[in-house]
């Protein structure tokens, strides 16, 4: 089976990719009015000029956060790569967030280019992505999902959300090595189909 741009090279009856959007909903952050607002997330082919910008920008904050051997965002080109799989998140034709998964092997996933617009920090819009993410991964049957973020205290709400939905720290993972700039955690999933 030849595997299309952003969608894991495996066979169809374990690894077939929904393409319509996932319609889900998350607090907006204003605790006055009770705000409701609707996120559209989606596989996005990485063309659009709005996911350029954001992806330049979250490649500018980790080069201006981390040394550059600490570096491990990927760029556009990578990110095209068929083991990657991407989704923007969307309101009313705004730009959220963006997200990916990358196939580590058949057993275990990595999250990556888990970004936030500056415009919708801590609205939801991470949460939400980072449960659709992991939700995929299961429906896949990963056994395991792991991640690489920062060890600065920029990073710290990060890892917070991520020891939020179960993720524990680890040691270096895939091709990483031990580095005092970076943090390591994962989480098992189980291969019934439910997060653990």
């Amino acid at each position: 089976m030849t595997s299309s741009r952003n969608t894991p090279a495996q066979p169809s009856r374990r690894r077939a990719i929904c393409c319509c959007k996932v319609k889900t909903w998350a607090n907006s952050g204003v605790r006055s009015s009770r705000k409701r607002m609707m996120m559209d997330i989606k596989i996005d082919d990485l063309k659009g000029s709005e996911i350029h910008q954001l992806l330049r920008e979250h490649l500018q904050n980790m080069k201006l956060l981390s040394p550059p051997e600490s570096v491990h965002a990927l760029d556009i080109d990578a990110l095209r790569k068929p083991e990657i799989t991407f989704w923007t998140v969307w309101e009313n034709g705004e730009l959220l967030g963006c997200g990916a998964l990358k196939e580590l092997d058949s057993q275990h996933a990595e999250i990556k280019s888990m970004r936030t617009s500056s415009s919708r920090l801590r609205k939801g819009v991470a949460t939400h992505l980072l449960n659709h993410i992991i939700e995929e991964a299961n429906r896949r049957r990963y056994r395991r999902l792991s991640l690489e973020t920062g060890s600065m205290e920029a990073f710290e709400p990060a890892r917070r959300m991520y020891a939020k939905f179960g993720f524990e720290y680890c040691g270096p993972f895939a091709d990483y090595i031990e580095d005092p700039n970076s943090v390591f955690m994962t989480r098992e999933l189980c291969i019934s189909g439910r997060t653990s």
